[in-house]
């Protein structure tokens, strides 16, 4: 199985939509495995946006992830980092597809309520820097068998 973090950004917690955008993930059949809530920090925000800081709008990036708290997830699954990828949709709300969470939830480029690990390697190393051992947790799901068959 595969793992991909994501965070509900500030945006998704200020306007009431973690418990939603978190069913959703759940419906589709990925699994909880690691689930916290976290305030970041100037320096862990330059950090994980790394590729970003030069930007000229990665203050704003900074500004709005500092703002409140987010959730941070571990969702496990088959393919897991593209499933999770194609139900977020595109990084400008305005652009996703309707059906999508930044399509259904997101007007803004920025704000835009979701971060999802672009790959397999980047969720190792977002995972890693969220999430230690004891963070995850194994556990059977009687609907298991239900959301793949014995071929997947």
């Amino acid at each position: 199985m595969e793992r991909t973090l994501v965070i509900l950004k500030p945006s998704a917690l200020q306007r009431g939509l973690c418990g939603e955008i978190i069913s959703r993930f759940e419906k589709k059949g990925l699994k909880i495995t690691a689930m916290k809530m976290y305030r970041f920090t100037p320096e862990m925000c330059a950090r994980h946006y790394s590729h970003l800081t030069g930007k000229s709008f990665y203050p704003t990036i900074e500004a709005s992830m500092t703002a409140s708290p987010v959730i941070l997830m571990c969702l496990e699954g088959v393919d897991c980092v593209e499933v999770v990828r194609s139900m977020t949709g595109c990084t400008n709300g305005r652009k996703a597809p309707a059906g999508t969470i930044r399509g259904d939830y997101s007007m803004s480029l920025l704000e835009n309520i979701v971060h999802a690990s672009d790959s397999v390697e980047n969720a190792r190393t977002e995972l890693d820097r969220f999430f230690s051992a004891e963070d995850y947790f194994d556990y059977d799901s009687p609907a298991f068998n239900y959301i793949y068959s014995t071929d997947d």
